[in-house]
């Protein structure tokens, strides 16, 4: 398939900065100089993204609302971009892992040992989404810094083939790369200081962008109350932590009160918040979101109730 050979020097991700000509000869405290001010250019590269970002965040949560799941699909450092922002999901929102999921080219094992090989199957792209059910209703990210890994343009084609939202993430101008897509994300972040490694500017423009679009979805899909992770999972001491301040602070809920409310409705803060805000057990609590929600604001709404923090939250 297309990409899988020929001479991509004409790629921006490949080319070399003239900036580094000398890293090898640099004293460290230059070369890192060089790091820190070439690192400005990834938010300037998202930034300039912010329009197709805003559009791919509207598009996934409407796909999530009715049904579907969100799949980050790459290779190398890509992919595992989106392994590691789809396994944060969980843990920070409270969502189903099968909502978001990562595909990594190789599986679990590429996570740890390189394996770019498998980035040149075109067919393992479709196949992998196929494995995992990958359907109409389902929003794809196809992440590639050089738009040209066969792997994701083979996801990307199976995506627009059968209807599903299809999302093209590269760090290349569209004319040097077309990606099969509805919404075309491109971050362009230069010629990295180590040409071609693009672990670096590219890798973090990639990861700053997924933080958006992650963030972003769940926000729409009623997961946040103003600036708290209101679904976030009770798990460890570290978040049960955060969830008694959670509760403190929209709801003016002393700690005591709080761990009482937290265990009574299952470590769940979204309930523990309702319930504090309607004097609700539980039970009627989580029936209450599960009419008027999934956000706590449209069921505060509904009962005609409201938080009462102590103090306004810091």
């Amino acid at each position: 398939m297309s990409g899988a050979g020929g001479d991509r020097g004409h790629l921006l991700t490949e080319q070399a900065n003239p900036a580094s000509a000398q890293l090898d000869q640099l004293p460290t405290a230059a070369l890192v100089a060089l790091f820190v001010e070439n690192d400005l250019q990834p938010q300037q590269a998202v930034a300039a993204a912010a329009p197709q970002l805003t559009a791919a965040v509207e598009a996934i949560a409407e796909r999530l609302t009715t049904g579907g799941r969100l799949f980050y699909l790459g290779a190398g450092t890509s992919g595992r971009l989106g392994v590691l922002d789809a396994a944060e999901c969980p843990p920070t929102f409270c969502s189903d892992p099968e909502l978001v999921q990562g595909v990594l080219a190789g599986g679990a094992p590429a996570l740890l040992r390189s394996s770019e090989g498998l980035e040149d199957l075109f067919e393992a792209g479709r196949a992998d989404l196929e494995a995992r059910g990958f359907g109409a209703a389902d929003a794809l990210v196809g992440i590639a810094a050089g738009g040209t890994t066969p792997y994701v343009l083979g996801g990307l084609s199976q995506a627009r083939s059968i209807g599903a939202l299809a999302i093209a993430m590269a760090c290349v101008p569209a004319e040097q790369a077309p990606m099969p897509c509805d919404i075309d994300i491109r971050l362009l972040t230069g010629p990295e200081l180590l040409t071609g490694s693009t672990r670096l500017k590219a890798g973090t423009a990639t990861k700053m962008a997924l933080n958006i679009l992650s963030t972003g979805v769940m926000v729409r899909l009623g997961k946040v109350h103003g600036n708290r992770m209101v679904d976030v999972a009770v798990t460890n001491t570290k978040l049960e932590d955060r969830a008694l301040r959670i509760l403190r602070d929209l709801a003016g809920v002393e700690r005591a009160r709080g761990a009482a409310l937290l265990e009574r409705s299952g470590g769940s803060v979204k309930v523990a918040l309702l319930m504090a805000a309607t004097g609700m057990e539980a039970a009627q609590a989580r029936r209450t979101l599960a009419v008027h929600g999934p956000a706590l604001r449209s069921a505060l709404a509904a009962c005609g109730a409201v938080l009462h923090p102590a103090t306004a939250p810091q």
